[in-house]
């Protein structure tokens, strides 16, 4: 009887297993495989040596990382970005799907889905152009076209460092508010019209909706999202704090992070350990700020804590 409900079961898990293989074949191979090189940050990597026998060096990769000058200037601005994308890509993404939730009977609300995905698709290179037509000294629109007609002196973007917070915030806001906002109109499509056709009978508005019934059901959600995304919070994108400022210099007070300045020292020292060192120390520090922040979530309100 045992034997037969254990296959009985498996018959009918197996079609979900093989549904879910693909995804588990990446994260096994992108995610887990690679942890087997964790050993490399200890090491002083020699080719003729080899990996394996290379000679320890303890912590010594790790000091690369504090012992410089740039070890605050770029460890703050990896955090506070980070905390900047959350916090305001979080509160932009919600509102753009409470706007489009209005939408979804309407004929252009495909078109509007499309328009909110489409700067996710485009890659870093690419707008790193986009955003120099815009910001060259020269030939820019901004300098030509608005600065200029005003009588207001010309910017040159791509030396003066103090602007450029505002901008990577406005680009990264920009790139992903839509495509993360789908999550949040999936959920918001599925609550059941009946809760708001009582609330709308007991005299209640749009915005009242949305702040009593609309919002308390998307906060698991949020708080799920947002505990995945301090688990990155020690990471940045390559592709925004490099290509879009132009590896320029003279903005490495306000763009360099943490996995720019790796990328740096390791195209002159060429030193394998040293990155890799980087790369466990944002890998410990994402996962410690996870588990505090999921005890937190966990004191506070159980229900919606990750485990």
């Amino acid at each position: 009887m045992t034997v037969k409900t254990k296959s009985g079961g498996l018959r009918k898990t197996l079609p979900l297993l093989l549904l879910a293989a693909p995804g588990l074949l990446y994260f096994l191979i992108n995610n887990y495989l690679p942890m087997t090189g964790i050993f490399i940050a200890f090491k002083d990597v020699n080719y003729a040596k080899g990996i394996f026998g290379s000679d320890w060096v303890g912590f010594d990769n790790f000091k690369f990382l504090f012992q410089t000058s740039d070890a605050w200037i770029m460890t703050r601005n990896t955090l506070l970005y980070n905390l900047a994308f959350i916090v305001l890509g979080t509160m932009l993404s919600i509102l753009i799907a409470i706007l489009m939730s209005e939408l979804l009977k309407s004929l252009w609300s495909k078109l509007f889905q499309s328009g909110l995905v489409l700067p996710n698709l485009i890659s870093m290179v690419v707008l790193s152009y986009i955003v120099f037509a815009f910001l060259n000294a020269d030939s820019g629109f901004i300098n030509n076209s608005i600065l200029k007609p005003l009588g207001i002196p010309e910017i040159n973007w791509y030396s003066e460092a103090e602007y450029w917070p505002y901008l990577l915030v406005f680009i990264q806001l920009w790139k992903t508010a839509g495509y993360g906002s789908i999550v949040y109109i999936a959920f918001i499509s599925g609550i059941d019209k009946s809760i708001y056709e009582a609330a709308k009978i007991d005299g209640a508005g749009k915005l009242k909706q949305i702040r009593m019934i609309t919002l308390p059901l998307l906060k698991p959600t949020i708080i799920i999202l947002t505990l995945m995304s301090i688990g990155r919070i020690f990471n940045s994108d390559f592709g925004l704090f490099y290509q879009v400022p132009m590896n320029a210099g003279a903005l490495y007070s306000t763009t360099q992070t943490i996995d720019t300045y790796v990328y740096r020292a390791l195209m002159q020292v060429n030193d394998i350990g040293m990155s890799a060192a980087a790369g466990l120390y944002q890998s410990v520090v994402g996962f410690i700020l996870v588990m505090a922040a999921n005890a937190i979530v966990k004191k506070v309100n159980p229900e919606n804590a990750l485990f």
